[in-house]
């Protein structure tokens, strides 16, 4: 026997030599030194392109904000979502958070078409393509509710009246599915709409008895409000999409008419409606009860489709908006609809707001039939004169959309303190490029013209448009001073150099004519 052990032992050593042999010197460095953890900061991995996909690697699940440090919005994001990853750093460690502040991170911000601030996205199973959007989620506990959704049931399943009441009494609003039967088409698009609604509780049957006890025949969705049905949406397979349903169940976190306030504002842009009517007329006229009942009765047959909005022109906080749709006191009564997407506006045609007047007007919008009202100053004789360039809505396509000029503007209010405070900068940086023949620094008051093209933002906000054959558009998020702008402009006409179409550029007498330029001005009905 002992002979047999003194055999065995030279066979083991020479094992574990050779395992070791067959490690390269690269690799036992790599194994004798760790890679450092990636820094946190509340909770919250601190991410960017070095170690971005590291982190993809090493976590299940990994929900990820992108912001700019500058951005309110995404500072108060990111307080909701430091204290989600608190919260769920015991019970649920395979989900992991993560930040990208894309203000010095271009690749990242490029790679996943980062247009606004802050954007938040899921990664699963370490997949870098095709992240799931977690749109209109602000709060900890909705980011919560929203990742529990994502990664295990997003439905309950429910088999008692009791329990149906339980659900529909513990919150202000709930939804019930019921269906025949759990595996079909319409259950799906249920379940799948449930991930995109964590605002409030979803809950699904195919009970008979609990159909019955309701009043429901067919497969159809209910919302309740305060444990009362408030509408019921009949569900056919096919006939609605999760798009669809998010829509209809999310304006009921809103009232059927929600006036526009600094506190509301959020929530009205976080309802993934992006057809809005807006009713601007001061609350305390004598025609206001009656005016706003009109327009009331007419927002039921239009839910989910477009939202009402009623704008108090007596509150001067809403400044901003009465300069955006360039209501005066004159116009009030007025009526209007905007399309989020293509910043479209529309002026109802007729002066009176009555039931029927409102009616036709949502329905020719809906219809296309609706014209576009656009705002534009006068193209001033001496726009081109000074270093900075005038633009105004007539000319404004013309000029940023050319194929031998990279155009940089700013957009900006005149009314505004910190537009104001920076057109002085702005003006040094049209006499630093006035001699590049390639090169246009613009500026537009956007509160005085329409421009369609572009996506607006708070003002002040700055794009660049590259010289080059495709119409392309690049946000500016930098600091918000001469060598940050120069920089930036440096950087973009680098990258264009080798796509830009060769040969002496044609100054400004190259630019296109207005029908040259193609412009897609998208409108989602």
């Amino acid at each position: 026997m002992k002979m047999q052990h003194f055999f065995f032992l030279p066979l083991l050593f020479l094992s574990d030599f050779l395992a070791v042999e067959s490690i390269s010197p690269n690799e036992r460095k790599l194994r004798k030194a760790k890679l450092p953890k990636i820094r946190k900061e509340n909770s919250v991995l601190l991410l960017k392109k070095s170690n971005f996909d590291r982190a993809l690697k090493e976590t299940k699940y990994l929900l990820v904000e992108f912001y700019v440090s500058l951005s309110q919005a995404s500072q108060n994001v990111s307080k909701e979502f430091a204290e989600a990853a608190r919260l769920l750093k015991k019970e649920a460690p395979r989900i992991q958070f993560g930040k990208i502040d894309v203000t010095d991170q271009h690749d990242l911000r490029k790679e996943f078409n980062i247009q606004e601030f802050p954007t938040v996205k899921f990664f699963v199973d370490g997949i870098r393509e095709a992240p799931i959007d977690c749109k209109g989620v602000r709060r900890a506990s909705a980011f919560i509710t929203w990742l529990k959704r994502q990664t295990g049931p997003s439905t309950v399943l429910i088999n008692s009246t009791d329990q149906v009441e339980a659900i529909i009494n513990a919150d202000d609003l709930a939804v019930i599915g019921f269906f025949k039967e759990l595996h079909n088409d319409s259950a799906e698009v249920f379940r799948e709409t449930a991930k995109d609604v964590p605002e409030m509780p979803f809950g699904m049957t195919s009970s008979e008895d609990i159909c019955a006890h309701y009043g429901i025949q067919t497969n159809a969705l209910v919302v309740f409000k305060k444990g009362k049905p408030v509408h019921n949406e009949v569900l056919e397979d096919g006939r609605r999409n999760k798009l669809d349903l998010t829509r209809i169940i999310k304006t009921f976190t809103l009232d059927l008419v929600t006036e526009y306030n600094l506190e509301t504002s959020v929530k009205i842009f976080d309802v993934p409606v992006e057809n809005h009517i807006l009713l601007f007329i001061p609350t305390n006229s004598e025609t206001f009860n009656t005016t706003y009942e009109n327009y009331k009765s007419a927002a039921a047959e239009f839910r989910g489709k477009i939202m009402f909005v009623l704008v108090n022109t007596n509150e001067t906080r809403n400044g901003r908006i009465f300069e955006y749709f360039r209501i005066r006191e004159v116009d009030v009564p007025a009526v209007r609809i905007l399309n989020l997407t293509s910043q479209a506006k529309y002026k109802m045609p007729a002066d009176e707001v009555t039931v029927e007047n409102v009616r036709h007007f949502c329905q020719s919008y809906l219809d296309g039939k609706a014209k576009l009202h656009l705002s534009s100053e006068e193209i001033a004789e001496d726009w081109d004169k000074m270093p900075v360039k005038v633009l105004v809505g007539q000319n404004f396509n013309r000029i940023v959309f050319n194929r031998t000029m990279t155009v940089f503007v700013m957009f900006y209010a005149p009314w505004s303190y910190d537009c104001r405070k920076l057109l002085p900068i702005w003006d040094e940086l049209g006499e630093k490029y006035q001699s590049h023949k390639d090169v246009i620094i613009a500026k537009i008051d956007i509160t005085a013209n329409d421009v369609l093209s572009v996506a607006m933002d708070r003002y002040p906000f700055f794009r660049l448009f590259p010289a080059g054959p495709d119409i392309q558009e690049v946000p500016y998020v930098g600091e918000h001073n001469l060598e940050a702008f120069s920089e930036f402009l440096e950087e973009q006409i680098k990258m264009k150099a080798e796509t830009r179409e060769k040969g002496p550029s044609r100054g400004m007498k190259g630019v296109l004519s207005q029908k040259e330029t193609v412009i897609t001005e998208k409108e989602e009905l």
